[in-house]
């Protein structure tokens, strides 16, 4: 959803594509994708005797004021992290801004660079996740790209054995497939950090924001109504940030790596970390940038997902209704990248339950002032639904480190579209 104009708030193209070349480390088949152009991946998992098949697409959005402005997303798989067969790193990074494109290819490469460094990875991943995200973007803030207005958002999983750690800043999203007896669930395994969420709205006033849609700020709508629906119903114009005494920088999301303008208003780089234990139950995850659930839900592309056997079909046929679907809503697209990443031979790590047994839900992690408590890890809901906590004290001090790590569980939602033919891609 990004800044006023596309991603951000300037109207400048990127210099670079992202695209952070082809994965090491796995065994390809020999033959490539017509769409994709891609030979089909896997990875295995020895400590729990499993295999990761996994593709990734990425496609250039279309803006017909800019034709020649290049794609701003970029990603990272990165398999067998230190050297150890069992931890494997998979992210999206969707920059924004006129340096997006910088910003994204900088975050992906010094993000897992420091994962793949640190020494306490195995002992303690969610400081380390923490320590990585914080780390990367003082370094993006001293480096010679210019994040003044421009920055990225980054959905990141990495896999340690049969448990899942994925840490999201931004709206880009994670989601996972869950066998519920003849139904196929999709759980979300991040959650988009928007204003709409009360939890970062208030937040974010904390720090002296203003969070106004363009409506308001153009004096259309009373910029006193603080209420502006969902995201399903608003997302043509939805809440943005605003500095206290200017027209910028226009965030849609409330967190980001790199925007140092908008870091002193609250849009901070800690991360929201879940964590997830796998079992037979749990079929694919996705890992996609906001191109893709910008007019997708999460369950519609768990769906068209589970309809392919092969994720280079799955991921051009998501990516092609994501790009129809953007042309068919506006007079242009955004980038779109997508990882889908099979779970392939798994045997149930729940001991002895049964398959209605297994609890597939993520746990809910809290981070306060940018370092994990784990102490604080919360039994799932009796329900599906969202799980919320409220300010503390503590998080009212900082506006630049506080942090509330909650997500929704599973979901299942009506599906918006009936799947459509993919539309042609240019595949990098």
């Amino acid at each position: 959803m990004g800044c006023v104009h596309g991603k951000c708030c300037t109207r400048y193209p990127s210099s670079s594509d992202g695209d952070s070349g082809r994965p090491r480390d796995k065994r390809p088949y020999k033959c490539k994708h017509i769409l994709t152009q891609r030979s089909l991946e896997l990875v295995p998992v020895p400590s729990h005797n499993f295999t990761l098949q996994f593709s990734v697409l990425t496609q250039h959005g279309y803006y017909p004021d800019t034709v020649e402005r290049e794609n701003q997303d970029s990603f990272c798989i990165k398999t067998q992290l230190q050297g150890n067969p069992n931890i494997h790193f998979f992210g999206v990074f969707d920059g924004h801004g006129q340096y997006g494109a910088e910003c994204s290819n900088f975050v992906k490469d010094r993000l897992v660079e420091r994962l793949a460094n640190d020494t306490t990875l195995l002992d303690d991943p969610l400081k380390a996740y923490n320590s990585a995200f914080l780390a990367t973007n003082s370094e993006l803030h001293d480096s010679e790209i210019d994040d003044t207005m421009s920055g990225t958002t980054a959905i990141t999983v990495l896999v340690v054995g049969d448990t899942l750690y994925v840490a999201n800043v931004g709206d880009s999203r994670a989601v996972i497939a869950v066998k519920d007896g003849d139904r196929i669930l999709a759980e979300d395994l991040s959650e988009d950090q928007t204003p709409f969420r009360k939890d970062e709205y208030e937040r974010v006033k904390l720090c002296d924001a203003r969070v106004l849609s363009v409506d308001q700020v153009e004096g259309l709508k009373d910029p006193n109504i603080q209420n502006w629906g969902d995201e399903y119903s608003q997302g043509g114009d939805p809440p943005r940030l605003w500095v206290p005494d200017g027209m910028y920088p226009g965030t849609a999301f409330t967190r980001s790596v790199g925007d140092s303008i908008a870091e002193k208003i609250g849009v901070i780089a800690v991360p929201e970390i879940s964590v997830v234990r796998l079992t037979r139950n749990h079929l694919f995850f996705v890992v996609a940038s906001d191109g893709v659930f910008e007019f997708l839900s999460s369950r519609t592309v768990v769906n068209m997902a589970a309809e392919y056997a092969d994720p280079r079909d799955a991921c051009a046929a998501i990516a092609g209704e994501s790009y129809k679907l953007w042309l068919d809503n506006e007079n242009r697209t955004d980038d779109i990248t997508i990882i889908i990443v099979q779970i392939k031979g798994l045997s149930n790590s729940g001991a002895s339950a049964t398959d209605n047994e297994v609890d597939c839900r993520p746990m809910v992690m809290k981070s306060i002032k940018g370092s994990l408590d784990t102490s604080s890890v919360s039994e799932p809901e009796e329900t599906y639904g969202s799980v919320r906590t409220d300010l503390s004290d503590t998080q009212q001090q900082s506006c630049q480190h506080s942090v509330s790590m909650n997500r929704s569980a599973a979901i299942v939602v009506p599906s918006p579209m009936m799947h459509q033919r993919p539309s042609q891609l240019d595949v990098g």
